[in-house]
């Protein structure tokens, strides 16, 4: 029954292989705007000025210059130096900007605020980073954050960068891991309502996610991962007493996955997986909805963690916070996020994802 989706993990291993042939490092790492809106510009321009980042590293900002600029008047801050190119592969070492489009200000901007024209901006970028990675003019995307009512306003029904990447990509089936340093961690769903992903649970769904996690570590540098599984249920489930899917779904694909050479365990309490984790039983925790591993991760480390999307043919790396429009133009972003996001790509480009 899963046999058509497992196509795409194999796929994604494929074309990752062909792309092991190119040497990646030679190619710069494309780095998404975001919403214009928020605080993507803003961390754009405070890392230009970080003395963290190499001085040999060769980055392309992709997005509109007027956001730049506009960011940096209402910061009063002087953009630094930026080279401006029209092609990819005219980039130099350092920062370039490179626009999908090339526009204006829109006449009724305003930061921190929903509006249709900075998520066209934004889908612009990531689509135009997406399509550079799949034809091998950057060696890996790192995303700044995009707002989902803007996407919505702009007239698209992506819900955010995972769904545009997996369209982009031809795939069907996608993963985010959320990255942060002693605790890894995968979702079987993101960005569904909480009684969506509870029915999601599935043997064969289970099966599909962990083939694609376990693949995909071992490309990125982690041989034989070990991979714990959450329980949905409080306490496992009691034997059945507060849900079966541990009994009925999840032990199941457990045991299936094991006989097939996948090192996963479990399914484990979810008030103690993570700490089994972050005290080295697992490489990485297979949380079952958005929150679940979502608030593990934040609490551990909410300023270096970063996000990592599983099932494309490609690299993408991201900040791990939204646009954050309440503080947008306020100069108080902290962009330590990002220089992590950029560090996880170029481990992940050079396969040494145990170095995070």
């Amino acid at each position: 029954m899963y046999s058509t989706q497992h196509n795409n993990v194999y796929l994604y291993i494929k074309l990752q292989a062909m792309k092991a042939n190119m040497n990646l490092n030679d190619l710069p790492v494309g780095i998404t705007l975001g919403d214009p809106a928020g605080i993507g510009p803003e961390l754009a321009i405070k890392i230009m000025s970080d003395q963290r980042i190499p001085s040999s590293k060769r980055l392309v900002f992709i997005g509109n210059l007027w956001a730049l600029n506009e960011t940096a008047r209402i910061l009063g801050a002087e953009l630094p130096s930026l080279n401006l190119i029209d092609r990819v592969e005219d980039s130099v070492i350092g920062f370039n900007l490179i626009e999908p489009k090339t526009l204006t200000k829109p006449d009724a901007f305003r930061l921190g605020k929903v509006q249709a024209s900075c998520g066209q901006a934004a889908m612009e970028a990531i689509e135009f980073g997406a399509e550079g990675c799949l034809a091998g003019l950057f060696s890996g995307l790192v995303t700044l954050p995009i707002h989902k009512e803007a996407f919505k306003s702009a007239g698209f029904t992506d819900i955010g960068h995972q769904e545009v990447l997996g369209r982009i990509a031809g795939v069907s089936e996608v993963a985010t891991m959320l990255m942060t340093p002693g605790l890894k961690v995968v979702h079987l769903s993101t960005h569904k309502s909480l009684i969506e992903a509870a029915r999601y649970v599935k043997k064969d769904v289970l099966i599909e996610k962990l083939l694609m996690v376990h693949k995909t570590l071992e490309y990125w540098g982690l041989h034989r991962p070990v991979i714990g599984v959450a329980a949905l249920n409080p306490h496992g489930g009691e034997g059945g007493l507060l849900g079966r899917e541990e009994l009925d779904e999840i032990g199941p694909a457990i045991k299936e996955l094991n006989k097939m050479g996948v090192d996963s365990r479990g399914p484990y309490p979810a008030d103690s997986i993570f700490y089994r984790a972050i005290d080295g039983e697992f490489d990485v925790v297979l949380a079952l909805y958005h929150d679940q591993g979502h608030i593990a991760i934040k609490v551990h480390n909410f300023h270096e963690s970063t996000t990592a999307t599983l099932g494309i043919p490609f690299i993408r790396t991201s900040v791990d916070h939204g646009t954050a429009f309440d503080i947008a133009g306020k100069g108080v972003a902290d962009s330590s996020g990002l220089l992590a996001a950029i560090a996880s790509a170029e481990a992940l480009i050079n396969r040494d994802l145990r170095s995070l």
